[in-house]
């Protein structure tokens, strides 16, 4: 089953963290409640990760059963090669930050794991560490807890959810918690276990979405979920980092992937499900090619002041995700899922 139109919802997520990274100095930043949005937009990996746990059940919701080697294959087939291109990108802007032990980390996707370290080399990888997990227990979730229809799991992912706002919040505004760039920072946000209720909660709206799918026109209450998403990012001082946002990402997922309203027809266009299909691509390499497209507009042309860097970048980041998608990301995804040496 493929779900085009919920496809460029990826690319919003995707652009809103983009900037979200960008020097502080943008005129975005300028605009009053604009900045406080992005800001905070780098929710948008919450998003990708319970639209990731959405999605996996809507791929798979007519097996009997998930062979694990198959779909372990198949999953890092999907991300690890440009998850390796952002590191070896990262490595020709910022060659004196690599050591062995970063790389080694890194090129296990475990550097989530240990406070400190979940931001070295390529920043954004971090939350390979999380997906890794995801795909670690998905199968054994489906084989013995979705395919059996077992309810246990809605409860226990409702209680996960939860407990995860719980903590996470009280967290942050205890002594223990020392504020940003620090370890106890890396805990509270990026520790893998912290965002396991974003999946399981992605799955319970995907079991929902194949037993229950009614297509009708919800472009009205697409929209006033949006308006929530960002009226809560604006005036709500919670952590919405580990899964909080799922009352509302939750129902524009849903809602989306059945509307077939206006909106649906505009997202599923090609040019903009074709963005949606070069997001992982803009997320995973946006920070080095940053760094690329600084240091070249200053050694060669002396550009430095932000907004024409910015003008200048997303460009360029546009069309170079564009070839990484089709020139490395594809061919790559194909060639491993046939690759004979991962099937023994």
């Amino acid at each position: 089953m493929k779900i085009s139109q919920i496809t460029f919802t990826r690319f919003i997520a995707a652009m809103a963290i983009v900037i979200s990274h960008f020097n502080k100095d943008l005129f975005l930043y300028k605009i009053r409640f604009i900045s406080d949005i992005f800001l905070r937009a780098n929710v948008g990996v919450s998003y990708f990760f319970i639209l990731s746990g959405f999605i996996m059940i809507v791929a798979y919701h007519r097996k009997e059963k998930i062979e694990y080697l198959d779909f372990y294959r198949n999953r890092v087939a999907r991300i690890y090669p440009l998850y390796i291109v952002g590191l070896l990108l990262y490595f020709f802007t910022r060659y004196s930050d690599v050591s062995f032990y970063k790389t080694f980390l890194y090129l296990f996707g475990i550097q989530s794991w240990i406070p400190g370290k979940a931001l070295i080399l390529n920043f954004p990888g971090w939350s390979i560490s999380v997906e890794f997990l995801f795909y670690l227990i998905f199968p054994w979730l489906y084989n013995y807890l979705y395919s059996k229809g077992n309810k246990s799991i809605w409860i226990i992912a409702v209680l996960i959810w939860i407990g995860t706002q719980v903590f996470s919040n009280l967290y942050i505004n205890s002594p223990a918690y020392k504020g940003p760039h620090t370890e106890s920072h890396e805990f509270s946000h990026y520790f893998p276990l912290w965002h396991i209720n974003e999946f399981l909660i992605g799955n319970i709206a995907g079991l929902l979405f194949v037993k229950n799918r009614k297509e009708k026109n919800y472009d009205l209450a697409v929209v006033v979920f949006f308006i929530a998403i960002i009226l809560s990012l604006i005036f709500i001082p919670l952590n919405f980092h580990n899964g909080l946002m799922a009352v509302f990402f939750v129902p524009v997922i849903y809602l989306i992937s059945c509307n077939n309203g206006i909106i649906t027809k505009v997202f599923a266009l090609k040019p903009l499900e074709f963005l949606g299909e070069i997001s992982y691509a803009i997320y995973i390499i946006h920070i080095p090619v940053l760094y690329i497209v600084r240091s070249v507009l200053w050694d060669y042309f002396q550009i430095s002041e932000n907004n024409t860097l910015f003008w200048i970048y997303m460009p360029v980041l546009m069309v170079v995700s564009a070839g990484f998608y089709q020139f490395i990301e594809k061919p790559m995804r194909d060639y491993l899922r046939k690759a004979s040496f991962l099937k023994r």
